[in-house]
């Protein structure tokens, strides 16, 4: 499996230890509004992955590049190791399918995501069609 897949699959990292932020007023796109914040892996701790700074979300440095994290503002969206940016967001089944141009410091690769946000305010990620649990991610900022 290549490295650039790797990220959207896993949403992981061994490269990019991004800390860039997300500023709180950004311009939102159309079918993205649910998804703007910082998001992690349902069970685990916030403020061991996230800082956050007034207006801004970071990843808390040193960033742990396994951490099932990711941000998203406007139409980019970061993992501890990639930088992507969102080029569409499609309707699918029971969820939005956004297909994304990600780089991370090894290479870029397009990358397919299926996403949902959840009544509770949390977001499922799908790995495929054929999934039809996710995995929940919450809601950090």
């Amino acid at each position: 499996m290549g490295v650039a897949r790797f990220v959207g699959v896993a949403w992981l990292g061994l490269g990019i230890a991004s800390s860039a932020g997300i500023p709180a007023a950004r311009a939102v796109e159309p079918g993205l509004s649910a998804y703007q914040g910082a998001w992690l892996l349902e069970g685990r701790d916030c403020a061991e992955v996230f800082s956050s700074g007034g207006k801004v979300t970071a990843f808390k440095k040193p960033v742990d590049i396994f951490a099932a994290a990711f941000m998203i503002s406007g139409k980019r969206l970061r993992t501890p190791m990639a930088s992507c940016q969102i080029k569409s967001v499609r309707p699918g089944k029971d969820h939005q399918i956004l297909m994304l141009d990600c780089a991370n410091s090894v290479a870029g690769n397009e990358v397919r995501v299926l996403m949902a946000p959840s009544p509770n305010g949390s977001l499922r990620r799908y790995y495929s069609d054929q999934d039809p649990t996710g995995v929940a991610y919450q809601r950090c900022s």
